[in-house]
């Protein structure tokens, strides 16, 4: 038997082919959007504010909206917003390069965890034999490509903003890099399939995860060089799978029978629609106060005025980006052994 989250159904859908999917949408574009700085405002949209953005307010239902949990951990929920804000007022005040910075290293322990927590889920029911070769096989399928993003310095994307990352041109870097993350591949392959032989079967779901997670984070990242492929791949592999996750593990209050609530989609749609709300919200204040770039889609917040003030901007930005930096903190603790569900 096959170690589902939920059921085969739902957690190949929502969980394990979204980075296939995205896969195979980057396959259909055309190539200036896999090679170039270019991303329509729709997809934008789509991808940043739908689904990127949305996931970061999922989180809510697993802490803010859950009362039980709230008065159980009511330090950890207060104290990390204030830490994450005055942290973040700290950063800005030494200059905005060095807040986004920081913040965009942040956002890549998450990413990167979050396939490693998927991977526990997966490998629950097996013997602890390999599992250092599953972890660091899931570690490298990220840390690889980002390790090639470091030492390329030509990249047609950012994580946040242009000079997020440290970056030089390391030719030898890269071929070393390479050699080892082929070799590694290499080796939890001759492990499954002498596993298989020796046993009968294999784990499909953690081997679909570990082949869905290599294929987008390489194609995103090393393989094409296009700001639209890059946030397709990233944001639909994370996003969607932590938004099934949260949904699979709403707070009872939330899912329990009502006359609102006694169909399932109905409150699918509270839940997306509280989430689309917030992300909506957010991103038209980010667009109305600082950023300008997408006044089509935020229209009502252009009448906000432009915030130009270094000292404004560095009370102000941290402020905004605080769902996103609580969302990166409070997450290494909502999915630990004693809440529910492992990483």
């Amino acid at each position: 038997m096959q170690p589902w989250i939920r059921s085969p159904r739902y957690d190949g859908v929502f969980i394990l082919m979204p980075p296939f999917i995205a896969l195979l949408i980057v396959a259909l574009l055309p190539d200036r959007y896999r090679t170039t700085t270019d991303m329509p405002v729709v997809s934008w949209f789509l991808l940043v504010v739908l689904i990127d953005v949305a996931h970061v307010y999922s989180t809510l239902f697993r802490t803010y909206f859950d009362r039980a949990r709230f008065r159980r951990q009511r330090l950890l929920f207060v104290g990390v917003p204030v830490v994450c804000y005055l942290i973040g007022v700290g950063l800005h005040s030494l200059g905005a390069g060095v807040f986004w910075r920081a913040l965009a290293y942040l956002a890549v322990f998450h990413f990167v965890r979050q396939q490693y927590g998927f991977l526990r889920l997966y490998a629950r029911t097996e013997s602890g034999r390999f599992a250092w070769l599953d972890a660091i096989t899931i570690y490298a399928a990220t840390l690889y490509p980002l390790l090639i993003w470091h030492l390329t310095p030509d990249r047609n994307f950012n994580w946040f903003t242009d000079g997020d990352f440290w970056q030089i041109d390391w030719p030898l870097g890269r071929a070393v890099a390479t050699l080892l993350y082929v070799g590694l591949l290499g080796l939890y392959l001759a492990k499954e399939l002498v596993t298989g032989f020796r046993y009968g079967t294999i784990n499909l779901p953690r081997n679909l995860l570990v082949l869905g997670t290599a294929l987008s984070w390489y194609v995103g990242i090393v393989y094409l060089n296009g700001d639209l492929a890059f946030t397709l791949l990233n944001v639909v592999s994370h996003g969607i799978p932590y938004l099934a996750l949260i949904w699979l593990t709403n707070p009872p209050r939330f899912r329990r029978r009502s006359a609102l609530t006694q169909r399932v989609w109905l409150r699918l749609v509270l839940f997306l629609g509280v989430v689309i709300g917030l992300a909506y919200l957010e991103e038209g204040f980010w667009d109305g106060l600082v950023w300008r770039e997408h006044g089509a889609v935020f229209g009502t917040f252009q009448a906000l005025p432009t915030v130009q003030s270094d000292w404004l901007l560095a009370l102000l930005v941290p402020l905004l980006a605080l769902p996103q930096a609580t969302h990166y903190v409070l997450d290494g603790f909502i999915w630990r052994r004693d809440t529910g569900t492992a990483t």
